[in-house]
């Protein structure tokens, strides 16, 4: 029970990095992101990522632009701003420290 609390914490803490650089390729809408999160095997609901590109926007990393869909409602395309790409070019940098450390540690 306890490595399953561990692992979701492990992928919480990088969904982050992981939507602003899905972003910084190209727009898309929540279902989308979610779409692709979860083929990469990233586990992510509903109730998780909406908040975060809520507090995403609110903080000035990504804007969002209305537009009318075929199949329902109208949808909710995310853009990242170029204050996000500045965000997300110091995420990646952070990252590969990151990542440099563990596996130092680990192969130790």
């Amino acid at each position: 029970m306890k490595l399953e609390k561990t692992k979701a914490q492990m992928r919480k803490g990088i969904l982050e990095y992981c939507i602003l650089s899905l972003l910084s390729k190209q727009e898309a809408y929540a279902s989308e992101l979610i779409s692709k999160l979860k083929s990469s095997k990233l586990l992510v609901v509903e109730g998780t990522i909406y908040p975060l590109l809520t507090r995403l926007k609110n903080e000035g990393l990504l804007k969002y632009r209305w537009e009318e869909s075929t199949e329902g409602p109208p949808r909710k395309y995310y853009v990242i701003t170029p204050l996000g790409e500045s965000f997300l070019d110091e995420l990646a940098k952070t990252w590969q420290d990151l990542v440099t450390s563990v596996a130092q540690i680990t192969s130790e």
